[in-house]
């Protein structure tokens, strides 16, 4: 497996019109602004899928959270990222992958320029041991009370927010499509 240190990735400005690439290891030590995929997995029954980042992360180890996803690489879109992400980390393939909104996201440690997906899946997972060390799905108030006791990214906490603002998941009530 090549260095995920070394992968290209594509470096945005602050309106998130691309300025053009640099290693992953530079846009990390120099907190570039870049573009990422947030794959949201729900179940036939309104469940989101929630997973643990394994301790090796370069950004927030053995944090959870609500997406998969990552930084989108040179010469690549935010779709195509969002489907070898999903592939890579969870084995889903196949899926219907349905944007939802861009955001941006800032923090002491990242930048980036985040598109939101969503799909249905309920078929078989399979982890990318380098990536994800465990996952499972939740309702949306199980997944809210888990918040208030386990670390998650800052950027999902974010991302959840976005989601209640713009009614895409809701507590006390499964999610709809």
């Amino acid at each position: 497996m090549p260095d995920a240190r070394e992968e290209e990735v594509i470096i945005v400005d602050r309106e998130n019109n691309i300025v053009g690439s640099a290693p992953r290891s530079v846009m990390r030590a120099k907190r570039l602004p870049h573009r990422a995929t947030y794959c949201l997995v729900f179940s036939s029954k309104g469940e989101i899928f929630v997973q643990k980042r394994t301790s090796q992360k370069d950004i927030y180890p053995s944090h959870w959270e609500i997406a998969a996803g990552g930084v989108v690489s040179k010469g690549e879109t935010y779709e195509a990222s969002a489907k070898r992400e999903l592939e890579e980390e969870l084995g889903i393939r196949g899926v219907d992958l349905e944007p939802l909104f861009d955001f941006s996201f800032e923090d002491e440690e990242n930048f980036v320029w985040g598109r939101a997906f969503r799909c249905v899946y309920d078929g078989d997972l399979t982890f990318q041991k380098e990536e994800v060390e465990m996952g499972m799905f939740l309702s949306v108030d199980a997944l809210i009370k888990m918040i208030e006791k386990e670390r998650f990214t800052p950027d999902s906490i974010y991302l959840l927010g976005l989601l209640r603002e713009k009614g895409v998941i809701s507590p006390s009530r499964p999610v709809s499509y």
